[in-house]
């Protein structure tokens, strides 16, 4: 079993820990990286097969996975459906490898299924205690981090992690809280460490400042009142998180007070907007939902949807998706289709706390630390996307088929590994290798080495990258380069994220090309962004835009109309 801790440790950790990066995606690395450990870890576990147990979340995923696929057909490139269905075919086999997991606590009475799942919280044990340490220098020792070991936060006072989110190193530190609770009570670890490495924890989370942490600790502690079957010590340990999280939150405010270093946790206190935007963005969601409410705007489209649409009370920032994991369900693909993949989620989430609050002993245990982090990371993405990223992603799968699975027949003899989670994980393995190959096509266009090729031939390069395409075309659209097929480079673009160089550039196409209407209504759009770096776009215009007169910039006139979002799918 010490092979199969090794293997949870640097699944669960080594993906938060890579601060190194290359453009154009901060996070491909870490995100490819996870990919091929947890498909590391469903070799090292050798899962047995399962009855359905884990049925609902399968049929949630294989919609998804249709949703993804009628998009395509319509409009969405190719490069982010293939993403998306290798995304969700990879969740769907940790599910499997959940269950299967679990079931082999079934071998004649072996718990060789709760030792794997005591491997599991190894892997995020220790990936909690060296983020503790990440977020210690992040807050009090600033100068320490160079961008390549340890990242520099973009918070003032506010841990990030290496993954350089404050709320996604507050959802890895909870669920190392409950790896920590649930080794507690699998005997595989001490009242004292377990005690310590809690309130780190607690600690590290009052850094990132996040209000979903606090959320999650105020969850550990209604954990630890209401179920009765804990053991005392990890009870207390429960209850007694809120008061870690209220001490160290007084003991930083009286820090930054008397040595004149920031906290972030105050700079929050103080802020207008507590959504953070998110308000706004769910406001937008809603109108566009009241608009498209049966078929919706498409899986991937919610960002051209939304930028395209007239919105004067936008928020200032560029979103690519709601943050809110139902509203965007709704949004994509329709209230129909999102009311069932809704309900199924949700069966699958009562089956499993079902399955955790009925078990026995140790796998009962098990199953609940399990059920809880799903729990959590499901909460998180009622503000948030986090299952966007497949270091968080993955784990909530297996983590999910583990609660899902319930008990089955004693066996007469222990069963035999399925093969067929052998061969998808070596499937999924070389699919990481090969994107990170795939990723450098488009890489070489950000990051040009002494003795490469010209800008030009890296971005054709890029242009045949299956997974990463879009990257490339943006290089396309807004670089100084002729453009051999700039119609097809925009297709694909426009359907990633929208920004002020990408709607310049495209508005400055559409009306060479002859769409000055669509261009107008373009400039408009990104008008209500209120972009300082588009004030030289808009430089000759008056504060407003005027009606249409000779002689007068595109971007400075009112379009004759407005268009809907999907007719500048046809320009």
């Amino acid at each position: 079993m010490g092979g199969v801790i090794a293997v949870a440790v640097a699944a669960a950790a080594a993906p938060s820990l890579l601060a190194y990066n290359v453009s154009p995606s901060p996070t491909f690395l870490n995100q490819a990286l996870a990919f091929a450990l947890w498909a590391a870890f469903v070799m090292a576990c050798a899962p047995v097969a399962t009855r359905a147990a884990p049925l609902p979340v399968y049929a949630a995923l294989a919609l998804l996975a249709g949703a993804v696929g009628v998009s395509w057909l319509q409009a969405l490139p190719a490069s982010l459906a293939l993403s998306a269905l290798g995304t969700l075919a990879a969740a769907a086999l940790l599910v499997a490898a959940g269950a299967g997991a679990r079931a082999s606590a079934e071998a004649g009475g072996s718990g060789r299924g709760e030792a794997l799942f005591a491997a599991f919280c190894w892997g995020w044990a220790a990936a909690g205690l060296v983020n503790i340490a990440i977020a210690c220098v992040q807050v009090f020792a600033p100068g320490w981090t160079d961008g390549v070991w340890i990242a520099t936060s973009g918070f003032p006072g506010r841990a990030v992690g290496n993954l350089r989110q404050p709320n996604h190193l507050s959802s890895l530190l909870m669920w190392s809280c409950v790896a920590v609770v649930g080794l507690l009570e699998l005997r595989r670890l001490r009242r004292v460490p377990a005690a310590v490495l809690l309130a780190g924890l607690v600690f590290a989370v009052v850094l990132t400042a996040s209000r979903t942490g606090l959320v999650s600790v105020l969850l550990l502690a209604a954990w630890g009142l209401f179920d009765r079957r804990l053991s005392r010590p990890a009870r207390v340990l429960l209850l007694a998180a809120p008061v870690v999280y209220a001490l160290a939150w007084v003991g930083m405010d009286l820090w930054a007070a008397h040595s004149h270093h920031p906290f972030g946790g105050a700079e929050r206190l103080e802020q207008t907007d507590i959504s953070s935007s998110r308000f706004a963005i769910w406001r937008d969601t809603l109108a566009l939902i009241r608009r498209y409410p049966l078929a919706g705007v498409g899986w991937g489209e919610f960002n051209l949807a939304w930028t395209l649409t007239p919105s004067p009370h936008r928020p200032v920032a560029f979103f690519d998706h709601t943050h809110n994991l139902v509203l965007q369900f709704a949004v994509e693909l329709g209230l129909p289709l999102a009311a069932l993949v809704t309900g199924l989620l949700v069966w699958g989430l009562v089956r499993g706390a079902r399955n955790a609050w009925t078990a026995p002993a140790g796998i009962g245990v098990a199953q609940r630390c399990a059920m809880l982090m799903v729990v959590m990371i499901g909460l998180h993405s009622l503000l948030e996307y986090p299952l966007w990223y497949s270091y968080f992603l993955l784990p909530t799968a297996w983590a999910w088929g583990y609660a899902l699975q319930g008990p089955a027949a004693p066996a007469a003899a222990p069963p035999v590994p399925a093969r067929g989670f052998q061969f998808a994980a070596v499937l999924l393995l070389l699919g990481a290798a090969y994107s990170v190959a795939d990723y450098a096509r488009v890489a070489a266009i950000f990051s040009a080495t002494p003795g490469a090729p010209p800008l030009a031939q890296r971005i054709a390069a890029g242009q045949r990258s299956v997974f990463f395409a879009h990257h490339a075309d943006y290089a396309a659209v807004t670089a100084d380069e002729p453009l051999a097929d700039p119609a097809h480079a925009f297709d694909r673009v426009t359907h990633y994220l929208m920004d002020t160089r990408l709607m310049i550039a495209w508005a400055e196409w559409l009306d060479a090309r002859g769409h000055v209407d669509a261009a107008r209504d373009l400039a408009a759009r990104l008008r209500e962004f209120r972009k300082p770096e588009a004030a030289e776009f808009f430089a000759d215009c008056p504060d407003a835009a005027g009606p249409i007169a000779p002689g007068r910039p595109f971007q400075c006139e009112r379009p004759r109309r407005t268009l809907d979002w999907r007719e500048f799918l046809a320009k």
